[in-house]
């Protein structure tokens, strides 16, 4: 009976182990651990929410850094959960395994986006993994906040939004993008978390954002 308590006692404990296993991502109060890659005006935080919109004419990307100076914390294998919602008629993305490297207009060489997107003229939908797997509906109304749930297991990528799977996608061997979309692959080593300013018509806040790293 003493063995059976133990087994119980270490069950539990193992359960609180995991749930720790959650590591914030912000603060809720400012930027700290947060760098923009330009534009920094583009992001501020207000009311405890990151608030997202691009204040000059091209794209900007705020990435997480914890306490480096240079370069971006890189992520392999993990899930990130984010909170979001949108003013109507907005535009962004989280990206993952990407870098700070952009083209001419702001958006970023490498990496997946997890797209986000409230307007109607925008064909790639919330949730869509985008110019990959491409959602022509929304699971949920923007304007109300909704999680974001992303999982990267090798070469394995999961999307929820509010709990429910909307992507699954496996990254073939070898596989070979578009010339304008080379960088839309997984990294070997990991890469960044970044948060999109999509152009100044769009405005985007987020909070609660944690990431669980994965063997």
């Amino acid at each position: 009976m003493r063995f059976a308590f133990c087994l119980i006692g270490f069950a539990f404990s193992g359960i609180a182990s995991g749930a720790d296993d959650w590591q914030p991502l912000f603060n809720g109060k400012d930027l700290t651990g947060w760098r923009a890659n330009n534009d920094p005006d583009s992001f501020a935080v207000k009311d405890g929410v990151i608030r997202v919109q691009a204040s000059g004419n091209k794209a900007a990307h705020l990435f997480y850094v914890g306490d480096l100076k240079k370069g971006v914390e890189k992520f392999k294998n993990f899930e990130l959960e984010v909170t979001a919602r949108s003013e109507p008629e907005a535009n962004s993305g989280i990206f993952i395994h990407t870098d700070v490297t952009a083209n001419a207009k702001g958006h970023l060489d490498k990496g997946y986006e997890v797209q986000l997107n409230s307007t109607a003229k925008e064909k790639r939908k919330t949730g869509s993994l985008y110019a990959v797997v491409d959602r022509d509906t929304s699971p949920v109304d923007e304007t109300k906040w909704f999680t974001v749930r992303v999982r990267v297991q090798d070469k394995r990528i999961t999307v929820a939004i509010d709990g429910k799977e909307v992507v699954d996608y496996t990254e073939p061997a070898g596989v070979v993008r578009p010339k304008d979309r080379a960088g839309r692959l997984l990294s070997a080593d990991g890469g960044g978390i970044a948060l999109q300013a999509h152009d100044a018509k769009s405005v985007w806040y987020f909070k609660d954002i944690r990431v669980k790293h994965l063997p």
